[in-house]
């Protein structure tokens, strides 16, 4: 079968998540032989659990400050490589149409993770690589000018060479599905940086004290994670009470800044007025004639309404017009400025993606080429890159495979 293609060059790519079905998907444009290993029995387990199973694939709101990231600059790079419309053009070849929701949240036109990873996998056999599945790599090492992966199967252990290769093995986030992070302390050994592995996107838990009675109830809140007075980072979206912590973007977004500093006493604020704009100054003005109850009610449910009344000593049939400056003052720090401590995450195994891993500055922005390691590249959640919800981190996935793939397509031509 190999026989049909006139290869000119043996790549070897470790991991068939996204960014290394894609990496693989390019390079082999150009007629080289392309090998993709992965330790799962099919390709894409990660992508098949993406968007709650429709596949979130990219975000109309791609930006480099969207990111965290050691260097804003590459990923400002990084981006003008490749936006939005080089995936949306790489999928729709592919034959993956896609739409997005009025919040600019891409997704395959099937609604379905299933589909686009049969679609993918029909791709790669039909552009010639040689899937290696349920194959487990545990090391791999630089010789002359290529490199050797190595199986723990076979005495002594099997081995195989490579003229390039491409590390897409993953974090440790959804351990359930393959990704432990076995692989960094080779990426160490060969010299490249690896900052610790922390889990991202991912729920926290908090001491919630009284709060705990909103357990159940949604919010849309702007966010803030502090380390005292200090603001480590903000965002903004929906979260919900539960009886440990909270969920959802609004905190997971955050969660990763939280995961990086364990011990230390961190603080989550919470702004409940913030997505309302003007129509909050409005009704909350000092002349409102409105029971406060009901003036609350316009915004939040029955119990959540009770709730903040009761936290700032006010009672329900209180009117705006009635209160005392302090009392407008304690609802105003209720509602605006809430402080609740963080205790820590739900750990890696209800983390979306990992954080951490080899910084930005060590592989080229627009190849992904190792900048200490010719002919090595780091892909995906290789590098230490983090995105919030919405499809920024499989954007970031789809394209950093792309760009190495196109590199190497381009080396191999050549």
């Amino acid at each position: 079968m190999l026989s049909k293609y006139n290869f000119s060059m043996d790549i070897g790519i470790i991991g068939a998540g996204a960014s290394g079905i894609f990496a693989a998907l390019t390079a082999a444009r150009s007629g080289a032989h392309v090998t993709l290993f992965d330790h799962n029995a099919e390709i894409g387990k990660k992508l098949l659990v993406t968007g709650s199973g429709r596949c979130n694939l990219t975000n109309a709101a791609l930006s480099p400050e969207k990111y965290s990231c050691a260097d804003q600059s590459w990923m400002q790079a990084f981006l003008q490589a490749f936006p939005l419309q080089a995936l949306l053009a790489e999928l729709d070849a592919l034959g993956i149409p896609t739409h997005h929701s009025d919040d600019g949240w891409y997704y395959p036109l099937s609604d379905s993770a299933h589909s686009v990873v049969d679609i993918l996998r029909q791709a790669l056999l039909a552009r010639g690589v040689e899937l290696r599945l349920s194959t487990q790599v545990v090391d791999y090492w630089q010789q002359g000018r290529g490199f050797v992966v190595r199986f723990p199967s076979g005495e002594p252990a099997r081995t195989q060479s490579f003229d390039r290769l491409v590390v897409a093995a993953g974090g440790k986030a959804y351990p359930a599905l393959g990704s432990r992070g076995e692989l960094f302390p080779t990426l160490a050994r060969l010299g490249h940086t690896v900052v610790p592995l922390v889990p991202a996107l991912g729920p926290l838990t908090l001491s919630l004290g009284a709060w705990k009675a909103l357990q159940g109830l949604r919010f849309d809140v702007k966010t803030g994670i502090w380390a005292g007075d200090e603001l480590l980072g903000e965002s903004f979206g929906n979260l919900i009470f539960t009886a440990w912590g909270m969920n959802g973007p609004g905190v997971m977004n955050l969660s990763h800044l939280a995961a990086r500093q364990p011990g230390e006493k961190l603080s989550l604020s919470l702004d409940f007025g913030a997505v309302f704009g003007q129509e909050w100054e409005r009704r909350l003005a000092k002349d409102n004639p409105t029971a406060l109850k009901a003036v609350l009610e316009a915004f939040f449910p029955p119990k959540a309404a009770e709730f903040f009344l009761a936290q700032a000593r006010i009672p329900p049939e209180a009117r705006m017009r009635e209160l005392s400056r302090a009392q407008a003052q304690q609802l105003s720090s209720i509602l605006r400025e809430a402080r609740l401590p963080i205790t820590g995450t739900k750990g890696f195994g209800q983390s979306q993606v990992s954080a951490g891993g080899v910084p930005v500055g060590e592989v080229d922005a627009r190849t992904c080429q190792s900048r200490l390691v010719p002919g090595l590249y780091l892909v995906g959640e290789t590098l230490d890159v983090v995105g919030p919800c919405g499809g920024f981190n499989l954007h970031f996935a789809f394209g950093s495979g792309c760009l190495a793939g196109r590199h190497l397509a381009s080396l191999s031509a050549g």
